[in-house]
């Protein structure tokens, strides 16, 4: 697979020891298919030999993806999303990814910040999590760049939302937040480091950072799962998710890694603005 774009230092443990993990020339069952516009389907997963990240490298142009592209071939339009949040919200909790999500930041928050005021969910999706977090008394700021799905979640999820990018948004107008959730994000973009660093400039500084990101033990399965779809350009390990707070001069106070009810392996921590004192 010459040509592609592979690393050729990690950006997590400075490592240049990689090898190939899987290749693909053809979208495995159950990908999202998107309009690659005549590019040819190649791509692989070449993993980290000492914190066992896995990167995405591929020759695609996927740089408009979320701005309309994944919308339209994931959920269709407004209605479709609005279909597959209240399908999701019905589930019962002992099959709600979400459910088990939310769980963990109340307790979390119960026993770490005084404050439950104002949430910035990054990367909000149809809504799921903000839908639900809303009902314990927290004040949701949604952040989505697809307009559709700004429309969406201030419509029919009834949060304020934005189709901004982060790096556009003042944290000196927005204001800080009491907590901030990024959930199943960083995987999708190419700096991930550098998304989480942006982040914590609208974090209070008693306040909390949630993130939730695939988790590389799902390769013991084998690499067609979800984890590995397309659009992921990362996939994270215990190893590099440490390095990920570190290199974005957070605190990890503690990692979980767990099974979802949905079948996905996941990798979800907590983590606070260091104590510059």
């Amino acid at each position: 697979m010459q040509g592609l774009n592979r690393p050729s230092r990690c950006i997590f443990c400075g490592s240049s020891d990689f090898v190939e993990a899987i290749s693909y020339d053809a979208a495995p069952n159950g990908e999202n298919h998107f309009d690659l516009q005549g590019q040819t389907y190649l791509r692989s997963y070449d993993r980290c030999r000492t914190c066992e990240h896995h990167y995405g490298t591929h020759g695609l142009d996927l740089s408009t993806l979320y701005e309309s592209q994944y919308v339209s071939s994931v959920y269709g339009d407004i209605a479709g999303m609005d279909q597959r949040l209240r399908r999701i919200l019905s589930l019962s909790p002992e099959e709600s990814d979400n459910a088990a999500r939310v769980t963990r930041i109340e307790y979390f928050a119960s026993r770490n910040i005084t404050n439950r005021k104002r949430l910035l969910d990054i990367g909000a999706g149809i809504g799921v999590f903000p839908a639900t977090i809303r009902k314990s008394g927290w004040d949701v700021t949604a952040i989505e760049r697809d307009q559709r799905t700004v429309t969406h979640l201030r419509k029919n999820v009834e949060v304020n939302a934005f189709g901004d990018s982060l790096f556009d948004l003042d944290p000196n107008i927005l204001g800080d937040f009491d907590a901030i959730t990024l959930n199943k994000v960083l995987e999708h973009v190419e700096e991930p480091i550098t998304l989480l660093s942006r982040a914590a400039k609208f974090l209070a500084s008693d306040g909390f950072i949630y993130v939730e990101l695939p988790d590389v033990l799902a390769a013991e399965q084998g690499y067609f799962r979800e984890e590995f779809f397309i659009e992921h350009h990362h996939v994270f390990s215990p190893a590099s998710y440490t390095l990920l707070a570190e290199r974005a001069n957070l605190l990890l106070i503690n990692l979980d890694r767990f099974r979802e009810p949905s079948g996905k392996f996941s990798l979800g921590g907590f983590m606070k603005l260091r104590d510059t004192k």
